[in-house]
């Protein structure tokens, strides 16, 4: 989890390819639709890297579930971030699903909830 928080905060988000599965999945906040295959995930990290900047990350409240070759992953976060010369607050909890394949972890499901952003 630290690895793929660390690319995108570091606006590399090619480098998390090899962290996904190929059929990833990312369920929109509030179920409002999806978004399939790890091409169209990486490509909304790489749309919000070239148009927002990161002023402050922080997260708590880390939590793992393994069992087997499953892993459940959820953290709450507050974001600072600047985009179209607007600048949000941005707060949730993100859960993510990660299989071990190979010996290593990767990511094939996520959502985020209790999403709020505000004006900063």
């Amino acid at each position: 989890m630290q690895r793929i928080n660390r690319t995108w905060l570091d606006r590399r988000p090619d480098d998390l390819v090899p962290l996904l599965h190929p059929d990833m999945t990312l369920v929109l906040p509030g179920f409002a639709g999806r978004v399939e295959g790890r091409e169209a995930f990486v490509a909304g990290f790489a749309d919000f890297c070239g148009n927002a900047t990161v002023h402050e990350y922080r997260e708590a409240n880390h939590q793992a579930d393994v069992i087997g070759d499953t892993a459940v992953v959820s953290f709450t976060y507050e974001m600072v971030y600047e985009s179209s010369e607007k600048r949000s607050c941005a707060t949730g909890r993100d859960l993510w699903v990660f299989v071990r394949q190979g010996g290593e972890w990767i990511a094939v499901w996520r959502t985020m909830l209790d999403l709020a952003e505000q004006p900063a």
